[in-house]
């Protein structure tokens, strides 16, 4: 283990001890916001704290078992270095967990998220290939068990969507989705191409974390312009009669966005609301984090989508991620939602990254 992270894990591992003499002393008694600080800071170093103990077991057990190894007797020495090899792997197993106990981590990782894709350079190719970004992404909610909804759709003329906006519901999607945004390209033969030539099609893509209403953006009613109109979507003789679908503007940053799928006027308010926020937040992390990340591979967080982030070759049946040099030949299978190969990779190199900038 490098000594940098040694040292860090041992801060930790005494801040823990530290806590938990404070916790322990009567006169926190009355000071339940002291307390419940703590006791929160408590619960969160708990984890490498007690993995830290258990590591430096493993190395005590790892240095008795040197010193036998030295022995005389050969039996015992087999019986030494058997340990050693079985003590080896233990130990770099608990080093790798330690340091990604060590990573911070991102507060949107459990939450929702919105997905924003949009059709861009290709006509109707991209539109129809926006159309199956958008199932691709779907179809892998379905695999984990989340819910989709549909916030906003403009459909192309010939199939697909020009801009299509929804929302995913389910634990971790915004930690599994994040590394996402960007703008994905596409090469393949257009079923509209009567000569079979192969052309290359751009679609771009933005994840969106669903805000927690103790981090809600606070948006003066000033800053907002409200408008209603009457849905194009589906609601049968309702869409007639109501106009139910929002569009919101927030006038010092321009931002327009709309949801019309709900049947509620309240409902679709509440979700384009929440969108806006997402949005702003989205914003302020990217004006903070380009400063910072203007190095990294992944652009985490920035939203950056001024370049593409993965090649769809459906000629050679190749997927290429050229932020970690990953080329998959399963294209059929990863456009049908089976996207862990694709997305593992990613979480990798983000969190050697990271690790990179703890050292």
């Amino acid at each position: 283990m490098r000594e940098s992270i040694r040292r860090r894990l041992e801060r930790l591992a005494d801040r823990y001890e530290e806590v938990g003499r404070m916790l322990g002393d009567a006169t926190l008694s009355g000071r339940s916001d002291r307390f419940r600080e703590l006791s929160m800071e408590y619960a969160r170093l708990e984890a490498v704290a007690l993995r830290f103990r258990s590591f430096m077991a493993l190395e005590d057990s790892a240095r008795l078992a040197a010193d036998m190894a030295k022995d005389a007797d050969p039996e015992m020495r087999a019986m030494a270095e058997e340990e050693q090899a079985h003590l080896a792997e233990q130990l770099q197993s608990e080093e790798e967990a330690l340091q990604r106990l060590l990573i911070p981590k991102d507060p949107h990782d459990d939450g929702n998220i919105f997905i924003e894709i949009r059709a861009g350079a290709g006509g109707d190719e991209a539109a129809i290939f926006a159309g199956d970004l958008f199932r691709m992404y779907t179809r892998y909610a379905d695999s984990q068990g989340w819910k989709t909804e549909i916030l906003s759709e403009s459909r192309g003329e010939h199939g697909g969507y020009r801009e299509v906006i929804c929302r995913l519901v389910g634990q971790g999607a915004y930690s599994r989705l994040k590394f996402e945004s960007g703008t994905h390209r596409v090469q393949r033969v257009p079923a509209t191409e009567a000569q079979g030539r192969v052309h290359t099609s751009t679609c771009t893509v933005a994840i969106l974390p669903e805000l927690d209403t103790v981090e809600d953006v606070t948006i003066a009613d000033a800053d907002l312009r409200v408008d209603t109109y009457r849905s194009s979507g589906a609601g049968g003789q309702h869409v007639n009669k109501t106009d139910s679908a929002v569009r919101l503007t927030h006038i010092p940053t321009g931002i327009v966005v709309a949801c019309q799928e709900e049947r509620s006027q309240h409902k679709n308010r509440s979700r384009a609301m929440s969108l806006l926020k997402a949005k702003l937040l989205a914003g302020e992390r990217e004006r903070q984090q380009s400063q910072q990340a203007a190095t990294r591979k992944l652009q985490v967080g920035t939203g950056d989508r001024s370049e593409r982030i993965r090649t769809y070759n459906f000629p050679q049946g190749r997927l290429t991620d050229h932020r970690v040099e990953l080329t998959l030949y399963k294209l059929d299978h990863i456009m049908t939602g089976d996207l862990d190969s694709v997305l593992a990779p990613l979480a990798r190199e983000f969190e050697a990254e990271q690790l990179a900038e703890l050292e």
